[in-house]
């Protein structure tokens, strides 16, 4: 079961509050919450990798690719 803790809600401003004690942290810098009956639901919102992050993580093609030049005609020399 995950862990349990009695916490106080404050006032913020108007807004209500509450602090997260450490060993509930979400590992995210934004949370979505809901509300499902009485309850609030916290859930972190997770960031998309960016494109240099996702290659990054890929391991490198071994694969020899094929030419796709190979059997093209010539270029034509062109004057503009």
């Amino acid at each position: 079961m995950q862990p349990e803790r009695h916490v106080r809600l404050f006032r913020n401003g108007r807004n209500q509050a509450l602090r997260i004690p450490r060993e509930l942290e979400l590992d995210a810098d934004e949370a979505i919450v809901r509300k499902d009956g009485d309850r609030l639901i916290v859930e972190p919102v997770r960031r998309r990798p960016d494109l240099a992050t996702l290659l990054a993580g890929w391991e490198p093609l071994d694969a020899v690719l094929p030419d796709v030049d190979e059997g093209l005609l010539p270029l034509d020399d062109v004057r503009l």
